[in-house]
């Protein structure tokens, strides 16, 4: 029989703070490691990508083309929205002119 491992995922806080902690204390990477309950070379791994990419490090996993295409969606329908507006305001304010 073949036994399935299962895998710990960490949420991106974690990780971060973790990481936070491993450049901001005078603890070894081990002995963080140790106390976190975590492997160092995984420690040494969400370390390396915070220092390649600040901002997208620990992007998740799952629907995020999904999330990403909504978005896309939703900033056109909202563009979309801004333009109706502005043309009926320009239209009360022609009728309301001619009124006067």
């Amino acid at each position: 029989m073949t036994d399935k491992r299962t895998y710990q995922r960490y949420n991106p806080e974690f990780k971060r703070e973790a990481v936070r902690q491993l450049t901001d204390t005078d603890k070894s990477c081990t002995q963080l490691a140790r106390e976190l309950g975590i492997r160092v070379n995984q420690l040494y791994k969400w370390k390396q990508q915070i220092d390649q990419s600040q901002a997208d490090a620990f992007p998740g996993s799952g629907r995020q083309a999904e999330a990403d295409g909504e978005v896309a969606q939703l900033k056109r329908e909202l563009e979309r929205l801004r333009e109706e507006n502005e043309i009926l305001k320009k239209a009360a304010a022609y009728f309301a002119k001619s009124l006067v």
